[in-house]
């Protein structure tokens, strides 16, 4: 340790000390010391914390440096806050059918919290396979308990790969009723449960068993649940869309690729049928 230089202190009362000469003298001291084990590298919170102290109560500071007796103060700086986040741009999803003042501009209307839209088919009228009634109509699905049933009997792979891979909780799909003697748009149904394996294709019994897939192993087909949302008042049948190829509904794939249980919707194709269903109902 490198040698202390003493500083005399002022005397008085017959050679005693007075208490503040003397504690400002041992914090002094103390200074020093501490001063040498930060230059040190032995910088403990405790360390820290009375060269703060001192250098407060005492306006004595170590030799390395800051404020000493008689040295002006520093000026306060005050800290500034950090400025806000400039805020995002809104989802055009969320304003969609809004003009700048809030109110309806008579666009079509979306869901605010939905990302995917999609179809799904099924036969709503009798059609028997292994001693079973396949049909499944969208009046089928409002009968169910909570109005919600599993999506299964899939047996496409790029269906099954939309239900396993890409479809996700609160996406939106219409309910297509198919190889029916009118078969359109019957509604909207939401997905609540996300593709899980699905066990049917186990069952020997069932319309749709996979003789290839092991019983302890149903991963190859997958479904999905789906709870029921709307029933539009009149199907928008596939004849009425087929009207709309040229315009807004010229990229949808049902129009394109018929054959395909599950596919994909745009937030445009959704939106304009929901615009056709409800012009249906006001008629």
């Amino acid at each position: 340790m490198p040698p202390v230089t003493r500083r005399t202190t002022q005397r008085s009362n017959g050679g005693n000390v007075t208490p503040t000469k003397l504690h400002q003298t041992v914090c002094l001291l103390l200074g020093y010391v501490l001063d040498y084990f930060r230059d040190a590298g032995y910088t403990h919170v405790y360390v820290l914390t009375y060269q703060r102290y001192r250098a407060s109560a005492y306006n004595v500071t170590s030799s390395s440096g800051g404020r000493r007796p008689g040295q002006p103060k520093r000026q306060a700086v005050k800290r500034q806050r950090s400025a806000s986040p400039t805020p995002q741009p809104k989802s055009p999803h969320h304003d969609h059918g809004k003009s700048n003042d809030g109110k309806h501009d008579g666009s079509p209307l979306l869901p605010t919290k939905v990302s995917q839209y999609w179809l799904m088919k099924a036969e709503p009228e009798s059609r028997v396979v292994k001693g079973i009634d396949v049909k499944f109509s969208i009046d089928d699905l409002a009968a169910m308990p909570k109005q919600t049933s599993p999506w299964d009997g899939v047996r496409n792979y790029e269906a099954r790969n939309i239900m396993r891979d890409r479809m996700k909780l609160g996406d939106l799909a219409f309910f297509y009723h198919s190889n029916c003697r009118t078969p359109g748009i019957a509604g909207i149904v939401e997905i609540v449960r996300e593709g899980y394996p699905d066990y049917t294709a186990c069952d020997p019994n069932h319309p749709y068993y996979d003789a290839k897939v092991k019983s302890k192993d149903p991963a190859k087909w997958f479904m999905v649940d789906v709870r029921l949302v709307e029933k539009f008042s009149a199907i928008i049948s596939l004849k009425e869309l087929q009207q709309h190829k040229t315009g807004a509904l010229g990229g949808m794939v049902l129009l394109n690729r018929g054959r395909l249980s599950v596919q994909s919707v745009s937030p445009n194709e959704f939106a304009f049928i929901k615009e056709l269903a409800s012009s249906c109902s006001m008629d």
